[in-house]
């Protein structure tokens, strides 16, 4: 047996797609472009790097991007007054600041200072309680991803068994409401989650997000059963080059899962997707418009 690979670059191509689309049709209604601010401070080469293509992209789809690099030396009342001032800024419908923040600024206090409706990361209080309080909100990003992967697998996800490895504010936890909304039976489990293994073999879907490479064995998994791995992790490779694994032993998996999703190409392109959705979601809804249909 051989499992299914989820395409996670071909179905974000599709999300894009479609988001470009609906870009232009809100362009059209707004008078304006939908607008994305994202806010760097410091040089770190990654964060540079995911900063510079999720600008292209909202260019490439029909959005006006802002940038705001900063120097790693900002104090955090510079930046809590740049992340006001744009939270204000009546062209911009999405603020996202890169993390990590060096380490004189509090991120908490940053991201609870950018507004709930141009919350395009679905970080701040106040969205993350309408998630879990199952009120129309405005979603962290990769959790989103995944249920988009999952989804194109199973048709629904009603009453199927999921298990979510990892509980972080980021990921695990609003990756769980959004299953409980799509009716799934979910559990959470962690790192002090007794007989974790047997814990896993449970799950028609597991998702695991612990930060721990390839942790999930093939025996952890349910023949059948649908994996998305959200780890990112860099480990030693051949002649001393890094490469990048998962949270799940792929080759040991694919033997066994129904359908997988690999690292790379699964949930990370899936992100910056979303991120990008979750803009047009955040212009309509300020403008009182209904959602755009990215479905």
């Amino acid at each position: 047996m051989s499992a299914k690979i989820i395409d996670g670059r071909a179905i974000a191509n599709e999300l894009r797609a479609k988001v470009a689309i609906e870009a232009k049709l809100l362009t059209r209604k707004l008078g304006r472009m939908p607008g994305l601010a994202v806010v760097l401070v410091g040089d770190n080469p990654a964060s540079e790097v995911y900063v510079r293509n999720k600008a292209r992209l909202s260019v490439d789809l029909g959005m006006a991007s802002f940038e705001h690099k900063l120097p790693v030396t900002t104090s955090e009342a510079e930046l809590l007054e740049l992340v006001l001032t744009l939270s204000a800024d009546l062209k911009i419908d999405g603020v996202l600041v890169q993390l990590p923040l060096p380490k004189q600024i509090d991120p908490a206090r940053i991201l609870n200072a950018i507004s709930p409706a141009k919350d395009v990361d679905g970080f701040t209080p106040l969205n993350a309680g309408k998630l879990a309080s199952g009120m129309p909100a405005l979603a962290p990003c990769t959790p989103l991803g995944c249920v988009m992967l999952v989804k194109n697998v199973h048709r629904s996800l009603a009453g199927l068994e999921a298990v979510v490895v990892g509980r972080s504010s980021v990921v695990g936890k609003p990756l769980a409401q959004l299953l409980l909304a799509e009716n799934a039976t979910v559990t959470i489990a962690h790192s002090k989650t007794k007989e974790l293994p047997a814990v896993c073999r449970r799950a028609d879907l597991l998702f695991v997000a612990i930060g721990k490479p390839e942790l999930v064995r093939g025996n952890w998994i349910k023949p059948g059963a649908t994996v998305i791995d959200i780890g990112i992790n860099r480990v030693p490779g051949p002649a001393g080059k890094p490469r990048v694994v998962g949270d799940v032993a792929f080759e040991e998996a694919v033997k066994v899962a129904g359908a997988i999703s690999p690292v790379p190409g699964g949930v990370g392109p899936m992100t910056v997707a979303c991120l990008l959705a979750n803009t047009l979601r955040a212009a309509a809804m300020r403008a009182g418009l209904p959602p755009p249909k990215l479905d």
